[in-house]
């Protein structure tokens, strides 16, 4: 950034943050100097890297190897409807780079994986998780504890969402709060369950001024708490988080060296084999049913022609009503839950089950007249 004098260009654009003790030039001239890797370009991803942006952080390296979707612009602030099928993380530097010239936008239009992990995390001064599965959240976690940087995660679902700073000196990890992933089928997302669009804008707002009160050393970061916001009943509380000794990554005897490594359940087997869209034509030409596990108000945004309809949260009570003769194609919104629901089919006794890969929403892009967004 540019010197901040009187009359400058800088001077009234930050001139808010002048004001404010806390902050003045010292503290702009810290922004500016400040790195701040972004991980996701959607839900929360967007207003954390618009008011990065805005706030004069000095460099922004956002990665994202999704495409902006329509079912995106719910919540998803940074983009607009002539923005379907462009890739997030180009257009939104393009959105920040016009919101403020003087920041400077690195677009990483890849997957936060373990090849690359620890070195995005090298990079920067700080880390805001923005992403929206467990696998990553723990990878980001991973990487930022063992390269020693501060990590800002938030998450949303429906109409709560919850945001911590992990990793920082003395203070717990995720991993301190949550060992280990949950198993695939208990963890429905944004997509399969959905999410109230301002809660990301709130969410977000909360990491960003989480971040730049880290960058600043103001305040007190949500260090050892946890922030839990309820929108539909308007109630935000916060629990004390302490780290675990016995933690496998931040504990005094770690077994977790390097991002991907142990302390995860290994996947169960799957013995239900899968079937792409051509397959399905072929199970269906010769008998097949498919057996949809989507929930009531997920079945309410398009029906499936033909389909026996039970929800994966009542197969258990309703097995009965199904043929143990008959072959089934068990299929959900994204192919999460019906995995599960499948492999249960199986486990009690149908021998003729198959599973749908990538779900219903990959029949529904081949088939514009079919529709279960």
């Amino acid at each position: 950034m540019r010197a901040i004098t009187p009359g400058s260009a800088e001077l009234r654009r930050y001139s808010r943050h002048l004001l404010i003790p806390e902050v003045g030039l010292a503290g702009q001239q810290r922004l500016a100097a400040a790195r701040v890797l972004v991980i996701g370009a959607g839900g929360l991803g967007s207003p954390v890297l618009a008011y990065l942006a805005a706030a004069g952080v000095g460099r922004l390296i956002v990665i994202d190897d999704d495409t902006v979707d329509l079912t995106n612009l719910q919540r998803q602030i940074l983009y607009d409807t002539a923005d379907v099928g462009a890739p997030k993380a180009e257009r939104a530097a393009e959105r920040l780079r016009a919101l403020n010239p003087q920041v400077a936008v690195d677009a990483l239009r890849a997957r936060f994986d373990a090849s690359n992990a620890r070195e995005l995390v090298r990079l920067a001064d700080l880390v805001v998780d923005a992403s929206d599965t467990f696998e990553t959240r723990y990878l980001v976690n991973d990487a930022c504890v063992l390269e020693g940087k501060r990590d800002v995660s938030g998450s949303i679902f429906r109409f709560d969402g919850q945001l911590s700073v992990f990793g920082a000196p003395g203070g717990p990890c995720y991993r301190c709060l949550y060992p280990e992933p949950p198993p695939e089928h208990l963890v429905p997302s944004c997509s399969e369950g959905g999410v109230l669009g301002v809660l990301a804008g709130i969410i977000g707002s909360f990491q960003a001024a989480e971040a730049l009160k880290l960058i600043l050393g103001i305040g007190e970061p949500l260090i050892g708490r946890l922030l839990l916001v309820d929108a539909l009943d308007a109630r935000v509380r916060d629990v004390r988080i302490v780290r675990d000794p016995a933690c496998a990554l931040c504990g005094d005897a770690p077994s977790i060296t390097d991002v991907g490594s142990p302390a995860r359940r290994e996947p169960p087997a799957r013995t239900v084999p899968d079937l792409d869209l051509d397959g399905l034509d072929a199970a269906l030409a010769n008998g097949a049913v498919i057996l949809d596990v989507r929930e009531p108000h997920e079945r309410a945004l398009g029906e499936v022609p033909g389909a026996v309809a039970i929800p994966a949260t009542a197969l258990e009570a309703r097995l009965h009503e199904l043929d143990t003769a008959r072959t089934y194609v068990v299929a959900c919104r994204i192919g999460a839950k019906s995995r599960w629901a499948a492999q249960r089919l199986k486990e009690a006794g149908f021998g003729r089950v198959y599973h749908l890969r990538d779900g219903l929403l990959a029949l529904a892009a081949r088939d514009a007249s079919f529709d279960v967004f």
